[in-house]
């Protein structure tokens, strides 16, 4: 099958289209042969050695954790998943390529209205949103502060936030605060002066925030909400100790990701896909993750 690898660390020239041998689906597994998988910025700090993915790499290595496709094979005991269902999964790295192996309740079923690139790219940014919006207890009448609002994470986290009756706030560049509007936030620019900015936006304070963008928005953010635990960050590894604030590791399950495709489909919850890229043009898809503008998700085509 064809990937796209990396055999050393290394900047985005390292990824590569190869042909590797194809997996095959075990007991209680699903093979699925792709058609989308989704670019997060997790690939790229694992493609340049910064964040190790929780197990030693070996090269040549396929990195992503989300997709969508066509199951092919189902292993034995596997029930519920038939050959020919489309589906959207997650799993940990092993994504950009033609067939991937997942647990059988690592794939839900993919509706018919929602497009491939959409179905690639919800399950990584929108689990670790919903997670975030669960973790921090936003709910109704909630004021919550998303630092990043327009990226993959943030806009999910607005949506969900929104819908759960949270008025929301979001940092973005100037470019962003149109799209921020229309998803339902009050948009703010980033940078010196963001505490007092907010402030003025919500002047009985800030119940809860997310920062999915810098550590410079989760001082922000530690210094607006009086219960430091329900601060947290996807992104400040560095800092979010020394601030007190929560780190929020994103719970991935086939009944979450089932709960974002229902929010999908009943129109609460809408998935920008800025860009798609094909296979093997999967270091032009980092470049552009890396670049830190732009809004929603970077996906690539495979099948």
């Amino acid at each position: 099958m064809r990937a796209a690898v990396f055999s050393s660390f290394g900047g985005p020239e390292v990824l590569e289209a190869v042909s590797v041998p194809a997996p095959q689906a075990g007991p209680g597994e699903v093979r699925v042969k792709v058609r989308t998988a989704g670019v997060q910025p997790i690939d790229c700090a694992v493609r340049s050695g910064r964040r190790a993915p929780g197990f030693a790499i070996e090269f040549p290595h396929i990195t992503g954790g989300e997709f969508a496709g066509i199951v092919d094979q189902t292993g034995e005991g596997v029930l519920g998943v038939e050959a020919g269902t489309e589906v959207l999964g997650f799993r940990t790295q092993h994504t950009y390529a033609e067939y991937v192996v997942v647990p059988a309740d690592q794939v839900v079923a993919k509706p018919v209205s929602m497009p491939w690139d959409v179905a690639g790219g919800l399950s990584g940014a929108g689990q670790a949103a919903h997670t975030a919006v669960e973790v921090l207890r936003v709910g109704e009448n909630d004021t919550f502060l998303v630092n990043g609002a327009a990226g993959g994470v943030g806009t999910v986290a607005v949506q969900i936030a929104r819908s759960l009756g949270a008025t929301v706030i979001g940092t973005a560049s100037e470019a962003n605060h149109d799209y921020l509007r229309e998803l339902g936030a009050i948009p703010v620019t980033y940078g010196e002066g963001l505490v007092e900015r907010v402030r003025e936006l919500a002047p009985h304070g800030v119940d809860a925030a997310l920062d999915a963008a810098s550590a410079d928005g989760l001082r922000a953010a530690v210094e607006l909400v009086k219960d430091i635990d329900r601060v947290g960050t996807i992104t400040s590894v560095e800092a979010y100790e020394q601030l007190g604030a929560r780190w929020i590791g994103s719970q991935r399950s086939a009944k979450r990701l089932d709960a974002l495709v229902s929010l999908y489909v009943q129109g609460t919850l809408r998935i920008h896909v800025r860009a798609t890229y094909p296979l093997e043009q999967a270091a032009e898809a980092h470049r552009d993750v890396e670049s830190g503008h732009g809004r929603g998700k970077v996906v690539l085509t495979v099948g």
